[in-house]
């Protein structure tokens, strides 16, 4: 059985990610899920399909931000299936280009395994 979309489930997602491990990250999502990454040529931003794919995008992400981390500001379930997590990320581009923005993930759930991870932060300039 799995367990419910919870504060406490979001609160370890985002522990996983400031982790950095790869494995223990990609242990959130289901086999089919889609990350809609922040960035990307398609309006929805890059769509990485599939719990692999998802695990190799974020390795590069790791790669290019080597110290990239979130301060979560709060979470939120709307129900059974969704949610929302709202947050700092900081980090150091390896092109020396700092960023520091609020973003926010919308969040859906099969059970206790991210189905749609829906990205977006603040464009600083």
């Amino acid at each position: 059985m799995s367990k419910p979309v919870t504060v406490e489930l979001l609160e370890d997602i985002i522990a996983a990610f400031n982790s950095r491990d790869i494995q223990r990250i990609a242990s959130h999502f289901a086999d089919d899920a889609v990350f809609y990454a922040s960035r990307g040529k398609e309006p929805d931003g890059a769509a990485i399909r599939g719990k692999d794919a998802i695990a190799d995008y974020v390795a590069k992400r790791f790669d290019a931000i080597p110290n990239m981390s979130w301060e979560p500001v709060y979470d939120y379930v709307a129900d059974e299936t969704r949610a929302v997590s709202v947050w700092i990320v900081r980090g150091d581009e390896s092109n020396g280009q700092k960023i520091e923005a609020r973003g926010v993930d919308l969040w859906e759930f099969r059970g206790d395994k991210i189905l749609y991870k829906d990205t977006y932060w603040k464009i600083r300039n």
